[in-house]
């Protein structure tokens, strides 16, 4: 969106970068390898079996226009199929307006029909900068971050304040850090400074930091956009149409995707999946609609066990690929886990929801794998819990 756990190891020569900037905790110098122990989630608890239209419901995030959730959305929430909804500045005025709205959300997750018994994925983009949802911190963008005279203090301060204030709502998911090296002044990233650096070390230390320190205000982390949109020109935004971007393979993993790396070891629980198109990985696709990506580079590759979540699912890059309900089913098909319908009408995501319930009726959509994303997703929200 523009403007809207694990063990890794990375090289020696990051634990350098790393130990500068807040992590020297996590980080074995001697070896290179950096550990988190992430705390144990228990699955949510469900009454029962559920339906295949819940089972593909808890995949969908939601959003809506306005002030008020509409009466659609919140029955979907009630019978437990929702996995929660994505606020945008439309829907958000003060504090204590949103922080409202939120416990109308809560009760309809109570409601006793629901047999999904765990917190609402609430989120929003509130990278900081331009970039922010709900009035507050974090007031610097990721560029002056990282070009303050203490950057990781800096983004650690940023994230602790942000999901102090996104929790004081109820709000316990922040689509941030974005992890995109930028490769040019004025680029897509940098002309809303939305990247650390053209230095993807730096990148990658920073993010973590922001990381870290956000989770343990209690609000999940989404690192974005995988496999990274630094090499994406001004003019080059997913959002609006079709991107592809012809980075080499080999410069594709040391530079782009080596923030996720050292992300995935900072115990990041979420990755939102870029809609760009990476020939080098061998997929003429979107990356959100490509097993290449999804399960060769982000899984298989890197490590990560964590949540996936595709960018917004009306976004122009996906013109070409049909219908919502389409775009779902390619998406869940090529293992992404949480589907983002954010162009503010719960009938997106009651398409996407739709795509999913139509391929696991026909057998296009593996039971197994879909049961892996719900847990996934099931322990994502238990983490949240509290």
């Amino acid at each position: 969106m523009r403007h809207r756990s694990a063990r890794g190891r990375i090289p020696v020569l990051a634990t350098t970068v790393l130990a500068t900037t807040g992590l020297a905790t996590t980080v074995l110098a001697t070896t290179g390898l950096v550990t988190t122990v992430p705390a144990a989630a228990s699955p949510a608890r469900t009454r029962g079996s559920l339906s295949v239209a819940q089972l593909a419901g808890q995949r969908v995030i939601y959003s809506y226009t306005g002030l008020n959730p509409p009466a659609s959305l919140l029955s979907l929430i009630e019978h437990g199929e929702a996995a929660g909804v994505i606020f945008s500045g439309d829907n958000i005025v003060s504090k204590p307006q949103i922080a409202a709205v939120i416990r109308r959300l809560e009760a309809a997750d109570a409601y006793p029909g629901n047999p999904v018994r765990a917190p609402l994925l609430l989120m929003t983009d509130q990278e900081g900068g331009e970039v922010r949802r709900l009035p507050g911190p974090p007031y610097l963008s990721e560029k002056q971050i990282g070009e303050s005279a203490d950057p990781g203090a800096a983004a650690s301060t940023a994230a602790t304040r942000g999901g102090s204030s996104l929790r004081s709502v109820g709000l316990n998911v922040n689509l941030a850090p974005v992890l995109d090296v930028y490769r040019t002044p004025g680029d897509f990233d940098d002309q809303d400074q939305r990247s650390y650096s053209m230095n993807s070390r730096v990148v990658a230390a920073l993010g973590a930091d922001f990381i870290s320190a956000q989770q343990r205000a209690g609000v999940a982390a989404t690192a974005k956009h995988f496999p990274g949109l630094g090499a994406a020109t001004k003019s080059q935004d997913t959002d609006v149409r079709a991107v592809t971007l012809h980075v080499p393979l080999a410069r594709l993993r040391s530079v782009d995707e080596f923030p996720y790396r050292v992300a995935i070891a900072a115990g990041v629980k979420l990755v939102m999946v870029s809609w760009a198109v990476y020939p080098a990985v061998g997929s003429h696709r979107p990356a959100g609609l490509s097993g290449n990506v999804i399960q060769g580079e982000l899984r298989g590759r890197l490590g990560f066990r964590g949540v996936t979540i595709t960018d917004t699912l009306e976004a122009g890059a996906l013109r070409r690929f049909g219908s919502y309900q389409h775009r779902a089913w390619l998406a869940a098909g090529a293992g992404m886990d949480l589907i983002l319908c954010a162009d503010g009408n719960p009938a997106e995501g009651q398409d996407a929801q739709r795509g999913m319930e139509t391929g696991y009726r026909n057998g296009t959509l593996p039971r197994a794998a879909s049961q892996a994303a719900v847990a996934r997703i099931d322990a994502l929200r238990a983490s949240l819990a509290g």
